[in-house]
């Protein structure tokens, strides 16, 4: 048995279907999903990677979900779909680390997945300009959501800091002007502006136990 030293770091974007403010976010997990159920949509833009010798550098992994009760309460079902230039060595490496077999944040979130639908592997495009991103696969998903300006200044974000969320543990708020996703199983369709949205930096390392 040996080991793989691994990390990356890049932007998370994510929309969902709660109302601004998402309540899962704003007590850490434990409240129910503004509609009961949540489904959600989160793109981890992957500026620089390594997995072991294995370069991760400027790849992007789209995540899916969709929770039927509070988010601490599990059952969870989840999917990938991996940016379609990774090679398959890096939608493996990409798989581990996502599903937290390697260790790293998702490894605590891990048992709460009830069903993994899979991974698949698609074009993501992704756009990010100031406070407004937007991320798509050609009749996958198509996310955009706008930050919601602070008090103190408006040109930054207001954010939720000192939170359990597994991409960073301060998240600046935003508010999704469109949800469209199409993935495994999962229909969600909103337009409505009253949707949530957060944005990061997330910075993840860890090791992994391989055989030899």
């Amino acid at each position: 048995m040996g080991q793989i030293d691994w990390a990356i770091n890049g932007d998370y974007l994510e929309t969902c279907s709660c109302n601004y403010v998402c309540p899962c976010v704003a007590s850490n997990l434990q409240d129910r999903p503004t509609h009961g159920w949540c489904k959600a949509a989160l793109l981890f833009d992957i500026k620089k990677g390594q997995y072991g010798q294995l370069s991760l550098d400027d790849l992007a992994v789209a995540v899916v979900g969709y929770i039927p009760g509070p988010l601490v309460d599990g059952d969870w079902t989840v999917g990938l779909i991996i940016d379609e230039q990774a090679s398959p060595e890096q939608v493996d490496a990409l798989t581990s680390i996502l599903t937290g077999r390697v260790g790293g944040p998702m490894e605590r979130f891990a048992p709460l997945v009830g069903t993994f639908a899979g991974v698949e592997t698609g074009k993501i495009q992704f756009e990010k300009t100031g406070m407004k991103f937007s991320f798509s696969i050609p009749g996958v998903l198509d996310q955009a959501a706008e930050g919601v300006g602070g008090g103190a200044n408006p040109e930054e974000p207001l954010y939720v800091d000192n939170n359990l969320h597994w991409a960073n543990t301060r998240l600046a708020l935003a508010k999704a002007t469109r949800s469209h996703m199409h993935a495994f199983g999962i229909d969600w369709d909103d337009t409505s502006g009253r949707n949530n949205g957060v944005f990061a930096p997330f910075e993840w390392h860890g090791t992994a136990n391989v055989d030899a």
